[in-house]
């Protein structure tokens, strides 16, 4: 009996950034070292949120004391949005971040973003989504026309990594093996792009708006 399978997708786990204003001036700089520490910045946006737009964003804090000053402090010049794209997206920024109080984060992380370009425990910086299913909510909050695929997950991810993935491998590192390429590495990524058939469909694509 024939076994249909879904057409397959690619995901590749996605957070959300976000320079806030008291240091938008810094947006090159920090993107630099996003790009070093192995982020692909997928989606960029820089905007002003009203301080409405700051409070549904912020929904979850509502009622606690900070509620007020976060929601003025985060509407009061233009961010900087950025959806990056790595593997284990999430726990790799909230990593590079550091605490959320960035007076802590000076004894505790001294080398994290936080501990760097923040000043205290509100003015912390910068932002980043708790978990995959807050940054996907968040992406879309501030991307809504982004385009989230399911992580494939189970049965579903073996059946995907059976019938597609390794197959594939197989096949590139048998040739690989015949050709004995000076840098491997490129060679082998070269050949998967060219022998792969099962392209995905949806294609990313930087958004840059216009500074305002």
């Amino acid at each position: 009996m024939e076994v249909l399978m879904p057409e397959p997708q690619i995901y590749v786990e996605r957070t959300l950034a976000i320079i806030k204003p008291d240091v938008v001036g810094k947006e090159e700089e920090i993107e630099d070292i996003i790009l070093q520490s192995g982020f692909h910045i997928i989606q960029k946006r820089k905007l002003q949120l009203s301080p409405e737009q700051c409070s549904n964003f912020y929904a979850e804090q509502f009622g606690k004391v900070f509620f007020p000053n976060l929601t003025a402090y985060m509407s009061s010049g233009p961010i900087v949005a950025m959806v990056l794209a790595r593997k284990g997206a999430v726990s790799y920024w909230k990593e590079l971040l550091g605490p959320s109080n960035s007076l802590r984060a000076r004894i505790t992380h001294p080398h994290s973003l936080r501990a760097f370009y923040g000043t205290d425990e509100l003015r912390n910086g910068l932002h980043g989504s708790l978990s995959i299913s807050s940054a996907e909510k968040e992406i879309r909050f501030i991307f809504p026309e982004a385009v989230l695929e399911p992580v494939p997950t189970g049965q579903r991810a073996r059946d995907y990594l059976n019938l597609y993935v390794k197959p594939t491998l197989l096949a590139g590192l048998t040739a690989l093996c015949k050709v004995k390429p000076a840098d491997p590495m490129i060679w082998l990524a070269d050949w998967l792009i060219e022998h792969n058939p099962n392209k995905p469909k949806l294609q990313y694509r930087i958004s840059q708006e216009e500074h305002r």
